[in-house]
Protein backbone atom coordinates (compact mmCIF):
# COMPACT_ATOMS: atom_id res chain seq x y z
CA UNK A 1 0.00 0.00 0.00
CA UNK A 2 1.44 3.39 -1.24
CA UNK A 3 0.11 6.33 -0.90
CA UNK A 4 1.02 7.55 -5.04
CA UNK A 5 -0.25 4.06 -5.78
CA UNK A 6 3.95 2.18 -6.63
CA UNK A 7 3.55 -0.73 -8.89
CA UNK A 8 5.22 -3.97 -9.46
CA UNK A 9 5.99 -5.53 -12.88
CA UNK A 10 6.08 -8.95 -13.28
CA UNK A 11 9.44 -9.18 -12.52
CA UNK A 12 8.72 -7.87 -9.41
CA UNK A 13 10.29 -4.85 -9.71
CA UNK A 14 8.93 -1.24 -8.36
CA UNK A 15 8.07 1.28 -10.54
CA UNK A 16 10.13 4.09 -8.47
CA UNK A 17 13.11 1.83 -9.74
CA UNK A 18 12.22 1.39 -13.26
CA UNK A 19 11.36 5.25 -13.58
CA UNK A 20 14.98 5.62 -11.92
CA UNK A 21 15.98 3.56 -14.41
CA UNK A 22 15.70 5.98 -17.35
CA UNK A 23 18.16 8.68 -15.19
CA UNK A 24 20.90 6.68 -16.78
CA UNK A 25 19.76 6.41 -20.05
CA UNK A 26 18.66 9.68 -20.67
CA UNK A 27 21.12 12.75 -22.20
CA UNK A 28 20.96 14.91 -19.44
CA UNK A 29 23.62 17.40 -21.29
CA UNK A 30 20.69 17.55 -23.92
CA UNK A 31 17.90 18.36 -20.86
CA UNK A 32 19.91 21.07 -19.77
CA UNK A 33 19.62 22.53 -23.07
CA UNK A 34 16.47 21.73 -23.54
CA UNK A 35 16.31 23.73 -19.77
CA UNK A 36 18.12 26.84 -21.02
CA UNK A 37 15.85 27.33 -24.15
CA UNK A 38 13.05 26.88 -22.19
CA UNK A 39 14.60 29.53 -19.33
CA UNK A 40 14.97 32.18 -22.36
CA UNK A 41 11.32 32.46 -23.35
CA UNK A 42 10.89 33.79 -19.62
CA UNK A 43 13.86 36.70 -19.38
CA UNK A 44 11.76 39.83 -18.06
CA UNK A 45 13.48 41.99 -21.66
CA UNK A 46 12.71 45.27 -19.93
CA UNK A 47 14.20 44.11 -16.27
CA UNK A 48 10.97 45.88 -14.79
CA UNK A 49 9.67 42.18 -13.69
CA UNK A 50 10.80 39.02 -12.32
CA UNK A 51 11.98 36.29 -14.82
CA UNK A 52 10.37 33.53 -12.23
CA UNK A 53 9.21 32.52 -9.23
CA UNK A 54 11.43 29.69 -7.17
CA UNK A 55 9.47 28.63 -4.30
CA UNK A 56 12.01 28.18 -0.92
CA UNK A 57 11.95 27.09 2.94
CA UNK A 58 14.51 26.32 5.70
CA UNK A 59 15.54 22.50 4.19
CA UNK A 60 15.64 20.07 1.55
CA UNK A 61 16.68 21.43 -2.10
CA UNK A 62 15.46 24.97 -1.62
CA UNK A 63 19.85 26.42 -1.73
CA UNK A 64 20.49 24.14 -4.39
CA UNK A 65 17.31 25.36 -6.64
CA UNK A 66 18.41 28.68 -6.01
CA UNK A 67 22.11 28.41 -6.96
CA UNK A 68 21.21 26.16 -10.24
CA UNK A 69 18.42 29.03 -11.68
CA UNK A 70 20.40 32.32 -10.12
CA UNK A 71 24.10 31.75 -10.45
CA UNK A 72 24.23 28.75 -13.43
CA UNK A 73 21.39 29.80 -15.70
CA UNK A 74 21.45 33.67 -14.63
CA UNK A 75 17.95 34.18 -13.91
CA UNK A 76 16.49 36.68 -11.71
CA UNK A 77 13.85 34.83 -9.53
CA UNK A 78 12.11 35.92 -6.67
CA UNK A 79 11.81 33.81 -3.77
CA UNK A 80 8.32 32.75 -1.95
CA UNK A 81 7.82 30.82 0.99
CA UNK A 82 4.84 29.46 2.90
CA UNK A 83 5.52 29.93 6.56
CA UNK A 84 4.49 26.26 8.11
CA UNK A 85 4.48 27.45 11.66
CA UNK A 86 6.64 24.23 12.72
CA UNK A 87 9.62 26.03 12.59
CA UNK A 88 12.73 25.01 13.75
CA UNK A 89 15.46 27.27 14.62
CA UNK A 90 17.94 25.43 11.97
CA UNK A 91 15.26 26.16 9.36
CA UNK A 92 15.01 29.65 10.25
CA UNK A 93 18.54 30.72 10.50
CA UNK A 94 18.85 28.11 6.92
CA UNK A 95 16.25 30.32 5.24
CA UNK A 96 17.99 33.52 6.38
CA UNK A 97 21.21 32.32 5.40
CA UNK A 98 19.40 31.63 2.10
CA UNK A 99 18.52 35.45 1.38
CA UNK A 100 21.79 36.81 2.52
CA UNK A 101 23.95 34.46 0.47
CA UNK A 102 21.86 34.47 -3.12
CA UNK A 103 21.02 37.99 -2.59
CA UNK A 104 17.53 37.36 -3.68
CA UNK A 105 14.13 39.25 -2.98
CA UNK A 106 11.51 36.89 -1.01
CA UNK A 107 8.17 37.00 -0.22
CA UNK A 108 6.62 35.04 2.79
CA UNK A 109 3.39 34.08 3.64
CA UNK A 110 2.49 33.90 7.49
CA UNK A 111 -1.27 33.22 7.81
CA UNK A 112 -2.29 33.54 11.25
CA UNK A 113 -1.77 31.10 14.00
CA UNK A 114 -5.45 30.93 14.89
CA UNK A 115 -6.21 30.29 11.44
CA UNK A 116 -4.13 27.44 11.21
CA UNK A 117 -4.72 26.03 14.69
CA UNK A 118 -8.38 25.95 13.22
CA UNK A 119 -7.54 23.87 9.93
CA UNK A 120 -4.63 21.64 11.53
CA UNK A 121 -7.81 20.65 14.25
CA UNK A 122 -10.11 20.06 11.42
CA UNK A 123 -8.16 18.60 9.09
CA UNK A 124 -6.42 16.11 11.99
CA UNK A 125 -9.86 14.66 12.17
CA UNK A 126 -11.19 14.51 8.89
CA UNK A 127 -8.29 13.55 7.29
CA UNK A 128 -5.68 12.07 9.94
CA UNK A 129 -3.43 15.40 8.67
CA UNK A 130 -1.60 17.22 10.81
CA UNK A 131 0.65 18.75 7.54
CA UNK A 132 -2.41 19.53 5.54
CA UNK A 133 -2.24 23.24 5.65
CA UNK A 134 1.96 22.99 5.12
CA UNK A 135 1.50 21.43 2.14
CA UNK A 136 -1.75 23.34 0.82
CA UNK A 137 0.04 26.76 1.80
CA UNK A 138 3.60 25.43 0.27
CA UNK A 139 1.80 24.42 -3.54
CA UNK A 140 -0.55 27.47 -4.15
CA UNK A 141 1.26 30.67 -2.81
CA UNK A 142 3.92 30.60 -5.53
CA UNK A 143 0.61 30.39 -8.09
CA UNK A 144 -1.10 33.41 -6.01
CA UNK A 145 2.46 34.97 -6.39
CA UNK A 146 2.38 34.11 -9.89
CA UNK A 147 -0.88 35.86 -10.78
CA UNK A 148 -0.99 38.72 -9.06
CA UNK A 149 2.81 39.94 -9.64
CA UNK A 150 2.23 38.69 -13.53
CA UNK A 151 5.41 36.26 -13.33
CA UNK A 152 4.07 33.15 -15.19
CA UNK A 153 7.03 30.54 -14.77
CA UNK A 154 7.40 28.92 -11.29
CA UNK A 155 10.30 26.61 -10.67
CA UNK A 156 9.95 23.56 -8.70
CA UNK A 157 12.69 21.00 -7.71
CA UNK A 158 11.27 16.83 -8.19
CA UNK A 159 8.18 15.96 -8.98
CA UNK A 160 7.56 13.41 -6.39
CA UNK A 161 5.25 11.66 -8.28
CA UNK A 162 8.48 11.15 -10.44
CA UNK A 163 11.13 10.88 -8.26
CA UNK A 164 9.33 8.66 -5.55
CA UNK A 165 7.42 6.00 -7.21
CA UNK A 166 7.99 6.44 -10.63
CA UNK A 167 4.32 7.49 -11.13
CA UNK A 168 5.05 9.29 -14.43
CA UNK A 169 8.25 8.84 -16.78
CA UNK A 170 11.10 11.69 -17.51
CA UNK A 171 10.09 11.43 -20.58
CA UNK A 172 6.31 12.51 -19.96
CA UNK A 173 7.97 16.22 -18.74
CA UNK A 174 5.02 16.45 -16.46
CA UNK A 175 4.04 19.66 -15.14
CA UNK A 176 2.16 21.52 -11.95
CA UNK A 177 -1.37 20.79 -12.13
CA UNK A 178 -4.18 21.72 -9.42
CA UNK A 179 -5.35 18.48 -10.11
CA UNK A 180 -2.40 16.35 -9.07
CA UNK A 181 -2.28 19.09 -5.99
CA UNK A 182 -5.94 18.01 -4.89
CA UNK A 183 -5.63 14.30 -5.53
CA UNK A 184 -2.26 13.98 -4.15
CA UNK A 185 -0.93 16.30 -1.76
CA UNK A 186 -4.33 17.35 -0.52
CA UNK A 187 -5.60 13.94 -0.02
CA UNK A 188 -9.02 15.23 -2.40
CA UNK A 189 -9.71 18.31 -0.17
CA UNK A 190 -9.33 21.63 -1.63
CA UNK A 191 -9.18 24.63 1.16
CA UNK A 192 -13.38 25.35 -0.33
CA UNK A 193 -14.10 21.62 1.68
CA UNK A 194 -13.25 22.43 4.72
CA UNK A 195 -16.09 25.20 4.92
CA UNK A 196 -18.15 24.69 7.52
CA UNK A 197 -16.84 21.49 9.26
CA UNK A 198 -16.08 21.54 12.75
CA UNK A 199 -13.79 23.99 13.68
CA UNK A 200 -16.32 26.72 12.18
CA UNK A 201 -13.94 27.71 8.93
CA UNK A 202 -15.11 30.17 6.93
CA UNK A 203 -14.18 31.92 3.72
CA UNK A 204 -12.11 34.23 5.65
CA UNK A 205 -10.20 31.49 7.34
CA UNK A 206 -9.95 29.65 4.41
CA UNK A 207 -9.06 32.53 1.19
CA UNK A 208 -5.42 32.03 2.17
CA UNK A 209 -5.19 28.84 0.17
CA UNK A 210 -7.94 29.36 -2.35
CA UNK A 211 -6.16 28.24 -5.41
CA UNK A 212 -6.68 31.63 -8.40
CA UNK A 213 -9.15 30.55 -10.93
CA UNK A 214 -8.32 29.18 -14.04
CA UNK A 215 -9.24 32.96 -16.22
CA UNK A 216 -6.63 34.39 -13.91
CA UNK A 217 -3.90 31.39 -14.32
CA UNK A 218 -4.54 31.37 -18.71
CA UNK A 219 -4.68 35.14 -18.56
CA UNK A 220 -1.21 35.23 -17.09
CA UNK A 221 0.26 32.15 -18.80
CA UNK A 222 1.26 30.41 -15.49
CA UNK A 223 3.04 27.24 -15.71
CA UNK A 224 5.20 25.16 -13.27
CA UNK A 225 8.10 22.97 -14.19
CA UNK A 226 9.90 20.47 -12.20
CA UNK A 227 14.03 20.63 -12.41
CA UNK A 228 14.11 17.07 -12.16
CA UNK A 229 12.97 16.69 -15.29
CA UNK A 230 16.13 18.30 -16.46
CA UNK A 231 18.76 18.09 -14.38
CA UNK A 232 19.76 14.33 -12.64
CA UNK A 233 18.30 14.44 -9.31
CA UNK A 234 20.33 13.16 -6.29
CA UNK A 235 19.19 15.34 -3.42
CA UNK A 236 22.09 14.06 -1.35
CA UNK A 237 25.01 15.25 -3.75
CA UNK A 238 23.03 18.40 -4.50
CA UNK A 239 22.95 19.15 -0.44
CA UNK A 240 26.56 18.45 0.12
CA UNK A 241 27.44 20.84 -2.33
CA UNK A 242 25.50 23.50 -1.03
CA UNK A 243 26.69 22.52 2.76
CA UNK A 244 30.22 23.10 1.33
CA UNK A 245 29.53 26.28 -1.18
CA UNK A 246 26.83 28.03 1.32
CA UNK A 247 27.26 26.56 5.15
CA UNK A 248 23.94 24.92 4.27
CA UNK A 249 22.86 23.81 8.38
CA UNK A 250 22.13 19.93 8.74
CA UNK A 251 20.50 17.85 11.57
CA UNK A 252 20.15 14.58 13.29
CA UNK A 253 16.40 13.90 13.04
CA UNK A 254 14.73 11.26 15.00
CA UNK A 255 12.82 8.97 13.00
CA UNK A 256 15.72 8.71 9.29
CA UNK A 257 19.84 8.54 8.83
CA UNK A 258 19.06 11.62 5.95
CA UNK A 259 20.04 14.80 7.99
CA UNK A 260 19.72 16.81 5.32
CA UNK A 261 15.95 17.06 4.18
CA UNK A 262 12.58 18.39 6.42
CA UNK A 263 15.60 19.47 9.30
CA UNK A 264 13.44 22.89 9.09
CA UNK A 265 10.28 20.96 10.65
CA UNK A 266 9.46 20.01 14.25
CA UNK A 267 6.31 17.78 12.86
CA UNK A 268 7.98 16.38 9.66
CA UNK A 269 10.40 13.76 10.51
CA UNK A 270 8.31 13.27 13.87
CA UNK A 271 4.19 13.03 14.65
CA UNK A 272 3.74 13.40 10.84
CA UNK A 273 6.51 10.18 10.39
CA UNK A 274 4.41 8.50 12.72
CA UNK A 275 0.78 9.12 11.45
CA UNK A 276 1.95 7.66 7.90
CA UNK A 277 3.26 4.47 9.75
CA UNK A 278 -0.64 4.11 11.03
CA UNK A 279 -2.35 4.72 7.64
CA UNK A 280 0.51 3.20 4.95
CA UNK A 281 2.47 0.97 8.13
CA UNK A 282 5.53 1.87 6.45
CA UNK A 283 7.82 5.37 7.42
CA UNK A 284 9.71 7.96 5.49
CA UNK A 285 13.17 6.46 6.09
CA UNK A 286 12.42 3.45 3.75
CA UNK A 287 11.48 5.97 0.88
CA UNK A 288 15.22 7.50 2.12
CA UNK A 289 16.70 4.13 2.11
CA UNK A 290 15.11 3.29 -1.51
CA UNK A 291 16.24 6.82 -3.02
CA UNK A 292 19.55 6.03 -1.96
CA UNK A 293 19.56 2.24 -3.30
CA UNK A 294 18.42 3.42 -6.33
CA UNK A 295 21.12 6.06 -6.57
CA UNK A 296 23.78 3.57 -5.26
CA UNK A 297 24.29 5.15 -2.13
CA UNK A 298 24.18 2.60 0.13
CA UNK A 299 23.36 -1.45 -0.21
CA UNK A 300 19.95 -2.88 -0.19
CA UNK A 301 21.49 -5.00 2.75
CA UNK A 302 22.78 -2.22 4.83
CA UNK A 303 19.15 0.01 4.07
CA UNK A 304 17.47 -2.79 5.79
CA UNK A 305 19.30 -2.15 8.93
CA UNK A 306 18.98 1.43 8.66
CA UNK A 307 15.35 0.86 8.26
CA UNK A 308 14.83 -0.93 11.13
CA UNK A 309 16.56 0.90 13.40
CA UNK A 310 14.65 4.22 12.75
CA UNK A 311 11.24 3.14 11.42
CA UNK A 312 10.04 2.88 15.45
CA UNK A 313 11.56 5.17 17.19
CA UNK A 314 9.55 7.42 19.13
CA UNK A 315 8.78 11.03 17.80
CA UNK A 316 10.40 13.46 20.66
CA UNK A 317 8.04 16.73 20.00
CA UNK A 318 4.66 15.29 20.29
CA UNK A 319 4.22 17.74 23.31
CA UNK A 320 5.31 20.28 21.63
CA UNK A 321 2.32 19.71 18.91
CA UNK A 322 -0.04 19.24 21.98
CA UNK A 323 0.94 22.55 23.47
CA UNK A 324 0.99 24.47 20.27
CA UNK A 325 -2.55 23.14 19.45
CA UNK A 326 -3.86 23.32 23.00
CA UNK A 327 -5.03 19.34 23.31
CA UNK A 328 -4.11 17.26 25.30
CA UNK A 329 -2.45 14.22 24.47
CA UNK A 330 -5.58 11.61 25.40
CA UNK A 331 -7.58 13.28 22.60
CA UNK A 332 -4.35 12.92 20.28
CA UNK A 333 -4.50 9.34 21.03
CA UNK A 334 -7.72 8.64 20.66
CA UNK A 335 -7.54 10.06 17.33
CA UNK A 336 -4.54 8.70 16.34
CA UNK A 337 -6.59 5.12 16.91
CA UNK A 338 -8.98 6.16 14.70
CA UNK A 339 -6.99 6.16 11.81
CA UNK A 340 -4.79 3.42 12.21
CA UNK A 341 -5.24 1.15 9.33
CA UNK A 342 -7.20 -1.88 10.26
CA UNK A 343 -5.53 -4.00 7.67
CA UNK A 344 -2.04 -3.31 8.85
CA UNK A 345 -2.65 -3.01 12.54
CA UNK A 346 -4.73 -5.38 15.07
CA UNK A 347 -4.96 -5.26 19.07
CA UNK A 348 -3.08 -8.33 20.81
CA UNK A 349 -4.56 -9.58 24.26
CA UNK A 350 -2.12 -6.93 26.02
CA UNK A 351 -4.37 -4.51 24.29
CA UNK A 352 -1.29 -3.27 22.40
CA UNK A 353 -1.38 -2.39 19.12
CA UNK A 354 0.53 -4.72 16.59
CA UNK A 355 1.11 -5.51 12.94
CA UNK A 356 -0.26 -7.85 10.93
CA UNK A 357 2.66 -8.36 9.09
CA UNK A 358 6.39 -7.29 8.71
CA UNK A 359 7.28 -4.97 5.81
CA UNK A 360 10.89 -4.71 6.48
CA UNK A 361 12.81 -8.24 5.72
CA UNK A 362 15.69 -9.07 7.94
CA UNK A 363 18.98 -8.53 6.91
CA UNK A 364 21.59 -11.01 5.66
CA UNK A 365 24.09 -10.92 8.95
CA UNK A 366 26.45 -12.88 7.42
CA UNK A 367 26.76 -10.47 4.35
CA UNK A 368 29.69 -8.08 4.43
CA UNK A 369 28.68 -4.81 3.88
CA UNK A 370 30.92 -1.69 2.76
CA UNK A 371 30.24 0.78 5.64
CA UNK A 372 27.61 3.26 4.99
CA UNK A 373 28.19 6.97 4.80
CA UNK A 374 26.63 8.68 7.13
CA UNK A 375 24.99 12.06 6.31
CA UNK A 376 27.07 14.82 7.33
CA UNK A 377 26.07 16.74 10.18
CA UNK A 378 26.83 20.22 10.25
CA UNK A 379 27.93 22.77 13.15
CA UNK A 380 25.19 23.32 15.08
CA UNK A 381 25.33 27.63 14.89
CA UNK A 382 23.51 29.57 17.99
CA UNK A 383 21.02 32.40 17.50
CA UNK A 384 18.75 34.53 19.56
CA UNK A 385 15.73 32.01 18.31
CA UNK A 386 14.74 29.80 20.57
CA UNK A 387 15.23 25.66 19.96
CA UNK A 388 12.35 24.73 22.79
CA UNK A 389 9.29 25.31 20.66
CA UNK A 390 7.85 26.54 16.93
CA UNK A 391 9.26 29.57 15.66
CA UNK A 392 6.09 31.34 13.80
CA UNK A 393 8.62 34.45 13.13
CA UNK A 394 12.32 34.44 13.78
CA UNK A 395 15.89 36.66 13.33
CA UNK A 396 18.05 33.77 11.57
CA UNK A 397 21.12 35.45 12.36
CA UNK A 398 23.70 32.89 12.80
CA UNK A 399 26.27 33.30 16.00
Amino acid sequence: MHPLYLTFDDEGICSGCRVHEEKDTIDWLKKEGELKSLLKQYRCKNGKNYDCIVPVGGARDSYFIVHLIKNKFKMNPLLVNYNKHYNTDIGVRNLANLRSKFNCDIFTKTVSPDTVKRITKQTLQLLGSVYWHCIAGETVFPIQTAVHHKIPLIIWGAHQGIDQVGMFSHFDQVEMTRKYRKEHDLMGYEAENLTGEMENLTTDHLKPFYYPEDYYIQKIGVRGIYLNNYIRWDTRTQHEKMIKLYKYETNNLTRTFDSYNDVDSYVYMDLHDLIKDFKYGYTKVLDHACREIRLGHITRNNAIKLVKHYHSKKPKYIKMFLDWLEIDKTALDFILDEIRNPEIWVRNKHWEWVKKFNLVPDYDKTQKDKSFKKFVVTKRYKSSDTNKKYIIIGKGERQ
